[in-house]
Order: structure tokens, then sequence, then C-alpha cells
């Protein structure tokens, strides 16, 4: 195992070696942010470990659904047979098959998400129960006040109240598009490029019944606020999904939604990394003063 993994992952690599009867030795850490991602390419598995310690549950059912979706023929990324989830010291650990993909970190396109988007919303509903999406304020929410040292006073009364009133901005909302099936994180990162063409859609944590507006809206969310996305790339998007939701008069507070619920791995992670607090803070002043515009600082390997 290579030496410069850091610790929690040597735990995490020890636990899947015993449970997977793989090798790990070659290991490589290739995102850290919201959730740890570990290649192990001898294997061909790729380790989760999620950031969240309550995410058991919505791992669990994205491990479901993917399962299901695979078998239909649909091209998202699959589980292996040995998925779990378990817990090491407390972090939710699944195992997944390590698909052929490309190695220049190039995203997918608008178009290709707004395709997998529509072929996706276009499925059956599963044969089994899904969580359903009625608050997606919950997890940053509960961030803030398991985490009342990431935040200044300030800061957290007014994350408090801002909670509040977009919570009841969203049970006011009347959606156009019908109910169902949705992925819950959908924007370009997390398409995969495969060698030989095509793309996987991955990250499937947010799986959930609930308004195909919230899946719209993220690739709207990443141009606002990283730059993600040119005008032609969100055309292309809209075209290839066949709706768009900028014309929805709710538009603006999904939006709104989006980008305080992205708040929930930084301010976890704020108490002991200085850049995750200084960036909550910083996104939190932009939103304050109504300035939409402000480009905020993304997450490496996201």
């Amino acid at each position: 195992m290579p030496p410069a993994l850091p610790e929690d992952v040597h735990a995490v690599l020890a636990e899947v070696a015993d449970r997977c009867r793989v090798p790990t030795g070659d290991a490589r850490v290739l995102r850290r942010h919201s959730n740890t991602v570990i290649a192990l390419p001898t294997a061909r598995l790729l380790v989760r470990v999620a950031g969240n310690p309550a995410a058991f549950d919505g791992v669990t059912t994205s491990i479901q659904v993917t399962r299901w979706l695979a078998s239909r023929g649909y091209p998202c990324v699959a589980p292996a047979k040995t998925a779990g989830p378990f817990r090491v010291n407390g972090r939710v650990v699944s195992v997944w098959q390590l698909a052929d993909t490309t190695d220049d970190h190039t995203a997918g396109t608008g178009g290709e998400l707004g395709r997998l988007l529509r072929l996706l919303h276009d499925q059956p509903a599963p044969p089994f129960p899904l969580p359903r999406l009625t608050d997606p304020l919950t997890g940053v929410a509960a961030a803030a006040e398991q985490h009342p040292d990431a935040l200044t006073t300030r800061d957290r009364d007014w994350l408090t109240d801002r909670i509040t009133q977009l919570r009841q901005r969203w049970t006011t909302l009347h959606y156009e598009l019908p109910t169902g099936l949705i992925h819950g994180d959908a924007h370009s990162n997390n398409l995969l490029p495969l060698h030989g063409g095509g793309v996987l859609l991955g990250d499937w944590d947010h799986v959930a019944f609930g308004p195909r507006e919230w899946d719209l809206i993220q690739i709207h969310y990443m141009q606002r606020r990283f730059g993600r996305h040119t005008a032609r790339e969100i055309e292309e998007f809209t075209a290839a999904y066949g709706w768009d939701v900028r014309a929805w008069p709710g538009f603006e507070t999904l939006l709104a939604v989006r980008e305080i619920s992205g708040l929930s791995p930084y301010i976890r992670r704020a108490p002991t990394d200085q850049t995750a607090r200084e960036e909550v803070a910083y996104r939190l002043d932009t939103i304050r003063r109504g300035d939409g515009n402000a480009r905020w600082n993304s997450p490496s390997g996201k």
C-alpha cells in the first residue's frame, strides 16, 4: 500500500482488501471532496468513501438503482458484486466497477448530459421504493447544526434564516414536468468519458423520486457559479433534453436552493480545514450581498 496515502484511506483499503479479496497496493486517490474516491487498477475496482457519516441509506439506494439501470442498458457506473455499503471508522464505504475511462480528465459535454437525463427520465419507475426529495436543504441544515464552529455567529444566523425562507419557497413551487426518478446531482463533471467513445453517468448518492426540474437546474448552477459551460453548451443541453427549465417560473428559486445545499461538504470540513472555512464565508457573503455573478472556487477533482 503506497505510504503517501492518507491514514484514513489506509484503514478503508485494509477493509476492502479483506472483504473483496483483492490487491490494493496500487491504490490511487482520485478525489477528496464530498466523497473520497480511490482507484484500484489491478482489481478493476473503485472505492468511494462518503464524507457524510449519515450517507449509509443513500449509498445503499445508489447501489440498488445503478444495478437496476445497468441491467436495462443505461450508461451508468455499476457496483461491484461485493458493493457494500459498509462502515470503516464511521465512514460509509462502497465498491464499484472501475470503468474504462479516458485519462484526460475532460468533463462530458452539455449535450451528453442532456441526452442522458432525457434517457433517465424516460425510464419506468424502478421495481423498489425510492427516497423522496422533499427537502434538499436537509443536508446543509444538519451540517450547520452538527458543526457550529464551522461558521461565525453572524453567518450561522443568516444561513439559518435563509434555509427557512428557501424551504417556504420550495413548498410553493408548481412543477411542469412529471415527478419521478432523478439523479439528484446531474452535472457534467459526473459524466465519465470512455475509451472508444461514449460516457457513463456517475455519482448517484442523491438519486431519488422527485421533480425532474431539480436535475435540470444543476448545469445552470455550475455555469453561474463556476463558469463550467459556455452559452452554446447550455443550448446543446436544452436541445438534447427537449425542455428549457429557464422558462419555468421556479427557475431562480431552484438555483437559490442549489446554491445553499452545495455548502454541506464545506461546512462539514470547515472546523479542521481553513480553505473550506474561507469558502463557506465567501459564498455566504456573495449571496447575502445579492451578487449572483460572483464566481466561487470549485473543489479540485470535482
